[in-house]
């Protein structure tokens, strides 16, 4: 089963690329981690007694290393570009930095939050409602969708008392057209995913929002990789950003088994990944997996074969409509489903913590998805398993990946019920 996949193992790993391909190290005249002051626990923050209440009330009871170097560059108001890994707790440690930089006696939006997709979104809006519980501050989800009209957003926004806005990019900038916010009163903007947010989709409506903000406005990026577009964004949006980012190899995700099966399939065909695919179903307990395809059509298929083979799933991918995704994923979230298949439209930063296996059907296209999808499992610590379905066609990309990242995609052992026991 080896495949060849490490025939040239010790070869040097592939030479970065330029353009949009990801990771560039700080530059020399940047502010950068190393002098970057570690807080070793929440108490020694120094935020509000209500947020700390709800820090400890969410579960948290030590911040995680991005935590606790990021956490007080954003309270002391100082622009930021933080890479961290996927399931390290990022969301949280914007939303507490937002949470404690908000005026409670101002009725006006202080603090936006720029998410890629409306799921993404809608996880962060909960963040920050659960991390602002005791301190009573107001939060609003500009998502869109069928039933979520820009209109009742704008009314909402102009009755005054929220304090915090997440949304896509779109919706926000429609209620900046609207008038519904005041960008007067915004002291912080936090781009989430920061490299998917600036791809060519989303880069011209980034920097309108930019534009139409205060000088004074406070930038924070966030991603678990980041593009040259995010920093060059830093370089004419940002004043003096503090940089805290991580060099490739130690992107690999700790505590995550990678392995992959080799399939020897026909070209066209997938009767042999599916019988993979149904082999360690038989053999492996789970609690909650997802399977990544590459096509609204192949999660189509794929989903179409599981449930014809009696398999409870659910699939999700972007031609379904934002009612159908909300409830998909309030099932997943729920466990009343335990299998998703989806398209990278859940590989960024959704956070389900019984996820325990994540299958790659496909490799992903783009290189830098495969640390974004495996980081579903294994979040925030927890122990999680990562299998990609590999064709002799897939073996220069796989070699790609693990050389980019320095890991090791390892052969499936013939038992792979030893590996996985519902993490």
């Amino acid at each position: 089963m080896d495949n060849g996949l490490h025939s040239t193992k010790d070869q040097k790993p592939t030479e970065e690329p330029s353009g949009a391909d990801f990771f560039r190290e700080p530059e020399s005249n940047s502010p950068d981690s190393s002098a970057v002051e570690l807080i070793p626990t929440f108490d020694q923050l120094g935020v509000k007694d209500d947020i700390l209440r709800s820090i400890y009330a969410y579960g948290y009871e030590e911040p995680s290393p991005i935590q606790q170097r990021a956490i007080k560059p954003i309270i002391g108001g100082r622009d930021l570009i933080a890479q961290a890994q996927s399931g390290t707790g990022k969301t949280a440690t914007f939303s507490i930095g937002v949470l404690e930089r908000l005026d409670m006696d101002l009725r006006k939006v202080q603090a936006v939050i720029l998410s890629p997709t409306r799921e993404l979104a809608a996880q962060t809006v909960q963040v920050v409602e659960a991390l602002g519980t005791h301190l009573g501050a107001v939060v609003h989800g500009c998502i869109g969708g069928a039933d979520r009209p820009v209109s009742r957003d704008v009314r909402l926004l102009q009755q005054g008392g929220v304090k915090v806005v997440v949304g896509t990019p779109g919706r926000i900038l429609d209620i900046f057209k609207r008038r519904a916010v005041d960008p007067a009163t915004i002291k912080l903007l936090v781009i989430d995913e920061a490299d998917e947010m600036l791809a060519f989709n989303f880069r011209d409506q980034i920097r309108e929002i930019l534009v139409g903000l205060p000088a004074t406005t406070q930038i924070c990026m966030f991603s678990a990789t980041l593009s040259e577009d995010a920093l060059d964004l830093a370089q004419h949006f940002m004043s003096e950003p503090l940089h805290i980012l991580l060099k490739k190899e130690k992107l690999t995700l700790d505590g995550i088994k990678q392995f992959y099966v080799a399939v020897d399939q026909p070209r066209g065909g997938d009767d042999c990944k599916l019988e993979v695919l149904f082999d360690l179903y038989a053999v492996m307990s789970i609690s909650q997996c997802i399977i990544f395809c590459n096509s609204k059509r192949k999660c189509e298929y794929l989903y179409e074969q599981m449930t014809a083979q009696d398999f409870t799933c659910s699939r999700l991918h972007g031609d379904m409509s934002s009612e159908e995704r909300h409830a998909i994923m309030r099932e997943f979230r729920t466990g009343s489903s335990r299998l998703l298949i989806s398209t990278d439209l859940v590989a960024r930063g959704i956070d389900v913590q019984t996820v325990s296996l994540v299958i790659n059907y496909e490799l992903p296209l783009v290189r830098a998805n495969y640390l974004h999808r495996i980081g579903r499992s294994g979040r925030c610590g927890r122990k999680g398993m990562a299998i990609s379905l590999i064709t002799p066609r897939d073996v220069d990309s796989m070699r790609d990946i693990e050389g980019y990242y320095h890991t090791e995609v390892r052969a499936l052992p013939s038992n792979p019920a030893d590996l996985v026991t519902c993490y």
